[in-house]
């Protein structure tokens, strides 16, 4: 096996990722349905407080009141963009680890609230985090490997922002040669 060959995540490897994602998400919802109570804050330490909430909306709320339709929509949602990033896994270079690590946790992340919305109709919700009376939105592990994910991919969009301004530049180069010589007069 070569040094590059060990370096890199074979497919099977980042699937588990997503599915690990997947099964700590629905464990620890659980274990919060199990043990909250819906609404009252747990203080964990200053700043920090579980709290069990049901969202039946997207991201901070949106359109949990539109009355049911939503749920479905954002199913749909939700399958779509799986489907595409398993797509985009299985066509990315296996050299392209970061990208890959963040597809994956984006993945997983996604999973798991999908297996909420269509099985409970909205997702748990139980990290709050808060700063003196100001309570940010509540999230869980999946939505946190999203966003994980998320910041991984831009991150890698700037770490290679370099090589692909390069690799276009010599492009546009060897075009510009290559219309020099077919514009050459004939000797």
């Amino acid at each position: 096996m070569s040094t590059e060959r060990k370096t890199q995540f074979g497919t099977p490897v980042l699937f588990s990722i997503s599915f690990l994602i997947f099964i700590v998400d629905q464990l620890t919802k659980f274990l919060c349905n199990t043990y909250l109570d819906l609404g009252q804050p747990l203080t964990v330490f200053p700043g920090f407080d579980l709290l069990l909430a049901y969202n039946s909306g997207a991201a901070f709320s949106f359109l949990s009141d539109a009355g049911g339709w939503q749920r479905w929509l954002l199913t749909a949602f939700s399958s779509m963009i799986s489907v595409l990033l398993i797509f985009w896994i299985f066509r990315l270079p296996k050299t392209e680890k970061l990208a890959a690590l963040a597809l994956c946790l984006i993945l997983g992340g996604a999973w798991g609230n999908l297996y909420d919305r269509i099985f409970d109709g909205y997702v748990v919700d139980f990290i709050s985090i808060y700063y003196k009376s100001y309570r940010f939105a509540t999230f869980n592990i999946a939505d946190s490997s999203v966003f994980v994910g998320a910041c991984l991919m831009i991150l890698d969009i700037f770490k290679n922002k370099p090589a692909l301004s390069s690799s276009v530049e010599k492009q546009d180069t060897t075009d510009a040669d290559s219309r020099r010589e077919n514009n050459k007069p004939d000797e």
